[in-house]
């Protein structure tokens, strides 16, 4: 199973790609790191992001993707762009797509010690540790 784990930050998507290798989570260093939402306000933008996003999931055989949860109000919580770049994410088909708290990705980093492969950038942990908590609790 191919999970992409999420972090949305701003008008960006930011994926890191993992599955299990016997029992142990493994980045599948793939060319595409993110993809930006470039005008929010313009359909005809959002229309081009959603496909780009479709074609990154086909053409990268993702199973299931992972995104971190981004809190709804408060002092740290996500913009309207955040929620939108969600929201096409999660209207994709033939694609498990799951929120993913940031206590629980917490706590399974905490608890599974999970290793950040030199091939992320520095940008992509936060994506990589959601993915390998959902590869870990599944």
């Amino acid at each position: 199973m191919k999970i992409c784990g999420i972090e949305i930050k701003g008008s960006e998507a930011i994926f890191a790609v993992a599955s299990l290798q016997d029992k142990v989570p493994e980045h599948l260093n793939i060319s595409t790191r993110k993809i930006t939402l470039e005008d929010d306000d313009e359909s005809a933008s959002v229309k081009a992001f959603a496909g780009h996003v479709e074609r990154f999931v086909k053409d990268n055989g993702i199973d299931r993707i992972a995104i971190k949860k981004r809190s709804k109000k408060g002092e740290f919580a996500g913009g309207p762009t955040t929620f939108k770049i969600e929201g096409v994410f999660q209207l994709l088909n033939d694609c498990q797509v799951m929120l993913v708290s940031p206590q629980t990705v917490s706590a399974q980093s905490k608890k599974f010690d999970f290793a950040l492969p030199a091939s992320l950038t520095k940008y992509q942990h936060e994506a990589f540790k959601t993915a390998c908590a959902v590869l870990m609790k599944a």
